[in-house]
């Protein structure tokens, strides 16, 4: 019997914390740094977020905190957010209502990208062509993302079609319209992300697709069929055989 069957949002709940959990066997965390929200509301402006300082391996459905991005008092809750998430999350969920799930991490691979002079992530695999001419490069890095810095990354967000921040000097922003998009296009950056550095390494040149072939390819995976649903069924089905306790 679900004893939370009265909380407000449940499946979304469920979904936001299974994306926690396996963010975290992943190593897409950091610490008790990094938050993922998800709007509940028509606008936008109501949104499930990750309560303050707690890792992201031990995150339950029921302790998400449910925030109103006009809320001006939202840091003086007794359970407030933690301010950098708030100015962040809460700036974009005001701002862009197109962005409904927000994901923002310090991934090792996605921050040394963003840690070059060029952030750009060339074509040169399937992974890395998907997010051709889809994302956008931050790189006005302003220090901690308190509600200016957050208010300045929103407005780098006005475009619908760029659906990941490489935030230069910080680490990646990924938006969507529902957790699965979210975490799908989050857990494929990291990988983009990863062949690129780990070519570089070799230091041999680079074998980099025509710009044609590789919008061909974005478009292509851009509505491939239930691809991210299945990705996070899946992940609901390994956590709820060995972790369940993401869904309480």
């Amino acid at each position: 019997m679900n004893t939370h069957a009265n909380i407000a949002h449940w499946t979304e709940r469920q979904d936001l914390a299974a994306s926690f959990r396996w963010a975290a066997r992943l190593g897409l965390h950091e610490a008790v740094a990094n938050h993922f929200s998800l709007a509940v509301n028509g606008d936008g402006t109501h949104f499930l977020m990750n309560p303050n300082q707690v890792h992201f391996s031990l995150i339950r459905a029921s302790e998400l905190l449910l925030l109103d991005a006009n809320d001006p008092n939202a840091l003086d809750q007794p359970d407030a957010p933690d301010p950098t998430a708030w100015g962040l999350h809460g700036s974009i969920h005001r701002l862009c209502p197109h962005a409904r799930c927000v994901m923002h991490t310090h991934s090792i691979f996605a921050t040394v990208l963003a840690s070059l002079a060029d952030s750009t992530l060339p074509p040169i695999d399937q992974n890395t062509a998907t997010f051709f001419n889809r994302y956008v490069i931050d790189d006005q890095f302003g220090g901690l993302a308190f509600e200016e810095e957050g208010i300045r990354c929103a407005g780098l967000l006005s475009d619908p079609t760029k659906k990941v921040m490489i935030m230069g000097n910080h680490g990646v922003l990924v938006i969507g319209h529902s957790v699965a998009d979210t975490f799908n296009r989050l857990y494929y950056f990291e990988r983009a992300a990863e062949t690129y550095i780990r070519a570089l390494q070799t230091g041999l040149p680079l074998r980099v697709l025509s710009d044609e072939i590789a919008e061909k390819t974005a478009a292509e995976l851009d509505d491939y069929p239930g691809q991210a649903e299945a990705h996070l069924a899946e992940i609901r089905r390994v956590l709820d055989r060995d972790d369940p306790d993401y869904a309480n």
